[in-house]
This record gives structure tokens, sequence and C-alpha cells, in this order.
């Protein structure tokens, strides 16, 4: 039971949504032990796999036409992958980026011809999507993009470096940023899709050592003269790149945004748990007046963006989610996420220190979420246009 009073919200209850949560809270629980997933972040990334197993489980493409090879199911079916797989701490296993970001790009802006050719692999686990938008001199700044795809005959070649790449080394199936026409600045845009397979000249660098997230491989991806086909341009129009890239990001904001709601809920779960059997000077720590205060302050904040959170899912089922809500959706919750990490460490003392506490991890792994989809710099200014 959740440690948050927010009761389920009307378009989640569903008794088809239950049976589907249980049975991927099932699966996570019987394919991922704890030693699995504490072998992934000594590796330092997932196996290859459990994606093949993920795919067969049904929890890869839920929300993608049954015609197309997925669940047939939408946005709520995606939710609770990302939720379950939060809870069920399977480090690395990128689902929401899979899921949540680089499939809808296929669903939306793909041709019929590129979803009856990408989307079954995408949903069986054959294919790992991953997206690569961010260089080495350019993070929020897409129209900055220095990564060329220029037409050559019937295909384009690509031409450039992105860094900070997830799933960058497991993925085969990985939608590029690129200037098909760099004289057009923004407009110029247009997103391909590699298949690394069959990409000549494509390279992966190094797997990047990070803060924390120590099982999602994080990478830079090299292009040097790689052919790709016409049809491998998303859409089969130059120049809508940007477009569909704004047009997805405010999902990808609130995919973080619910990512981080679920992650305080279990920060402050297993921190309720410590303090309530954690004893200093003849009692539990839960009994001193300055825990309960900090606590409750906490669990005050995070029901009321939880609440914000559920509405703001509500506004993207109903097709009228807009970037400026998505984004402060974003910014609130990664904002809190830090805060509740960081205070609940310190309720654990030096024991949250320690590598084999569950919450050292959460607090690690927290940080990222105020930087990617958008830093939270990046989203102020968002919110700030509205004003």
């Amino acid at each position: 039971m959740s440690v948050l009073p927010v009761p389920e919200p009307a378009f989640m209850a569903q008794e088809d949504l239950r049976i589907f949560r249980e049975g991927v809270a099932k699966f996570l629980k019987t394919a991922v032990p704890p030693e699995r997933s504490a072998a992934w972040r000594a590796a330092g990334q997932v196996d290859r796999a459990f994606w093949n197993e993920a795919g067969a489980a049904g929890i890869l493409g839920v929300s993608v036409p049954a015609e197309y090879g997925g669940g047939g199911g939408d946005f709520r079916h995606d939710m609770i992958v990302f939720e379950e797989v939060t809870r069920a701490d399977v480090s690395g296993f990128a689902a929401s980026l899979h899921n949540g970001i680089v499939v809808p790009y296929v669903v939306a802006h793909g041709t019929e011809e590129q979803k009856a050719r990408w989307l079954p692999g995408l949903c069986d686990g054959s294919r790992i999507a991953a997206i690569a938008m961010s260089e080495p001199d350019t993070g929020s700044d897409l129209q900055s993009i220095r990564t060329t795809a220029i037409k050559d005959g019937n295909g384009y070649r690509i031409n450039g470096a992105k860094t900070f790449i997830s799933s960058g080394q497991l993925a085969n199936f990985v939608i590029v940023a690129a200037k098909t026409d760099p004289s057009l600045g923004g407009k110029g845009v247009s997103l391909l899709a590699v298949e690394t397979e069959e990409a000549e000249g494509f390279r992966r660098g190094r797997r990047l050592k990070k803060l924390g997230q120590d099982a999602s491989d994080t990478s830079e991806l090299f292009f040097d003269d790689v052919h790709v086909p016409g049809q491998a341009l998303l859409g089969e129009v130059e120049g809508r790149g940007f477009v569909q890239l704004m047009t997805e990001l405010p999902r990808e904001r609130l995919v973080i945004a619910s990512q981080s709601i679920t992650a305080i809920e279990e920060a402050l779960r297993v921190t309720l748990d410590y303090v309530k059997q954690r004893k200093a000077f003849g009692k539990a720590i839960a009994e001193f007046q300055n825990t309960q205060f900090k606590l409750a302050d906490l669990k005050a904040e995070a029901t009321a963006l939880k609440v914000f959170v559920n509405w703001c899912c509500e506004q993207l089922l109903a097709g009228t989610l807009d970037v400026a809500t998505a984004a402060m959706a974003k910014l609130l919750t990664t904002e809190l996420q830090g805060k509740v990490v960081d205070q609940c460490l310190q309720f654990h003392g030096g024991a949250g220190y320690m590598e084999e506490q569950p919450i050292s991890r959460m607090y690690r792994d927290a940080r990222i979420s105020r930087i990617y989809g958008g830093s939270n710099e990046i989203m102020r200014l968002l919110i700030a246009r509205t004003l």
C-alpha cells in the first residue's frame, strides 16, 4: 500500500489494468531476483537476454496497436510498467525510454511501411531502442546540433557524434536527430532510424561511468559516413524532426514526473520502515518530533504532487497535455525527489551512506532526473513563456 493517501484515479480503476499490473509485478519479481539486478549494476548494463524475456512477457510495446505486434493498450499500460519497474528496483531496465519515448515516435510519426517494419521487433525485444539527441557540445539546445544527414542518391549519409545516450551499448535501433539541411537551423532537423546491425560506419564509444543509474548503459555513439536508405527518414518528409521532437517531449517529461513520484513513494516507504525500527537514546527514531515533522512535510508535498501528476496523466490521455504543464510536472516532481531522498538518507545516518542500503542508490539515481528530458532550467524557461 502506498504511503501517500491518494485514491486511485478513475481512469486507472479498471479490472484489466489491475490484472495487468499484477502480471507485470509478478514477472519482475520472478525474472529479476536481487542478485540478478546486482549483477547488472556490477556489469554496467542489463542482460541482453532480459529484453527478449520482457518481450515474451508482453511488457514491451504495450501501447502499440495489436496489428503491429503490440499489446493494444494505451499510456495507462505504459505507466503501470514504469511504476512497477521502479518499485521492483529493476535497475537499468530502460522500459520508460523504450516504451514511453522512442516507440511513440514510430507510432505517431512513422509511415505505415515503417511501422510494419520496425514495431514488431520493438515489441518482442529483438530491437532495443535509443534516441540520439545530445552531442558533446549540445545538450538541450537541439536547434544547434551538428550531426548531419545529407542526401546521397536514394538515401542519406550521417556524420556526427552523440553522447549521454541511454541504452547506447545495447540499442540496435537508434533514432538520430540530424540536420538534413544545415542552412535552415531548427527547420532543417530530421529524425532518422539507424538499424545498427546494418550500418557500416556506426561505432559505439565508451560506456560512460556515472554518478548513479549503475545498470543503465550510457554511451557515446559515432556516425562516420553511415549510409541509411531513404526509408530511414521518420515519416519520410525532411525537416519535420524538430516538430516531431517538440510534439513528443510532453509525454517524455510526464514519464519522468511519474517515475519521480514512484521513487519518492519508495524512498518514504523504506525510510518509514527504518525509523520505526532504528533506536536512539532508548526509543525509535520515528518517535522524535523532528523526524515526525520533517516526514510530515515531505508526505504533504508528495501527496499534492501525486494528485497533480495524476491530473496530468488524465490530460495526456485526453490529448490536451500542453508543453508548459508537462514542464511543471517534471520540474516540481524531480526537485522534490532530490529533497526527499536527501532527507531520507539523513534519517538513515551512516547506514544510509552505505551501498547496501536502497536509499543510498535512490540518492545517487535521483540526481539525473533534474537534468535529462530537458534540464530543469529549460523547464523554467518553458513555464516562464506562459506568464
